[in-house]
């Protein structure tokens, strides 16, 4: 049984009416990956604060990487994977891999699980509509994408109609080649053309912290004056820079505010966007 009385869950409700009310109507972007994507409690618990939010009113976008389950799947079928600079080297055969994990089976496999929880879902690559076209990024990394453009009406028809969008992160050029799309660069892009309220990069750790042993550390906001004296500080570093690189080009590219926050908890999507306590690190512009 549960020990919330029905007075709390009136006064939670009531708490979130002001978020409510800030976010109906706006777009949110989720880029979603990482061990809140292996994990299928987390999962379950992500797919129904995305069901949840579009029911009161809120348009969430999902986009989505899998490198777990890529790496997973070149196991499988006994093809060494090679990493240059922390990039993933994609052959041909590694690329047709890639957009068969990604545009097929994560893809349905979330769209699936949202319309579970009774949600109204539609899948999307990058290569539809050409939403995600993209050159070589360096020789080296072979069809690792640079993204070039970005046509977000896929994505709007498909809000427009009533349902969830749920974004691969595979890109294509004009030639027809497929690309593998860094998803953290793709998310950000997608939500700057969607002119999007909030992005949110789940990630496995609570936001930035000061000192990256001690979780009481955690910085709550961030503006795009202050990163980069953090990074100068040395307290953004290492796989976090990228991250931050996304966060930060988001609120350039017209995104109003972008949260990285810990995927691991569950419910964190809902924390993080309708309560005043939040969870993870705010990024603004000033």
């Amino acid at each position: 049984m549960s020990t919330i009385s029905n007075a709390e869950r009136a006064r939670i409700l009531v708490h979130a009416l002001p978020y409510i009310q800030k976010y109906t109507g706006k777009i949110i972007v989720i880029k979603y990956g990482g061990n809140a994507m292996i994990n299928e409690k987390l999962k379950d618990s992500v797919m129904r604060d995305i069901v949840l939010l579009s029911l009161i009113g809120v348009k969430p976008v999902l986009v989505h990487g899998g490198g777990p389950e890529i790496t997973d799947m070149l196991k499988r079928v006994g093809k060494q994977t090679q990493f240059v600079d922390g990039l993933r080297v994609t052959d041909k055969e590694t690329v047709d891999i890639v957009q068969m994990v990604l545009a097929g089976k994560i893809n349905k496999s979330l769209v699936n699980l949202i319309q579970n929880k009774g949600g109204k879902s539609i899948g999307l690559s990058g290569m539809d509509g050409h939403m995600i076209e993209a050159t070589v990024k360096d020789e080296r990394l072979g069809f690792v994408g640079e993204i070039t453009s970005v046509n977000v009406q896929p994505i709007l028809d498909v809000i427009d109609k009533g349902y969830i969008p749920v974004v691969s992160t595979v890109g294509c050029d004009k030639e027809g080649n497929v690309y593998n799309i860094n998803a953290d660069t793709a998310a950000a892009k997608i939500a700057g053309e969607l002119r999007a309220e909030s992005l949110i990069s789940m990630t496995d750790i609570s936001g930035i912290l000061k000192d990256k042993d001690d979780p009481e550390t955690l910085i709550p906001k961030i503006t795009l004056d202050e990163a980069p004296k953090l990074i100068e500080d040395g307290i953004i570093s290492g796989g976090m820079l990228p991250k931050v690189e996304c966060c930060t080009n988001a609120i350039k590219w017209g995104v109003n505010q972008v949260f990285i926050i810990d995927g691991t908890i569950p419910h964190s999507i809902l924390i993080e966007t309708l309560t005043d306590e939040g969870i993870g690190t705010m990024f603004v512009k000033e």
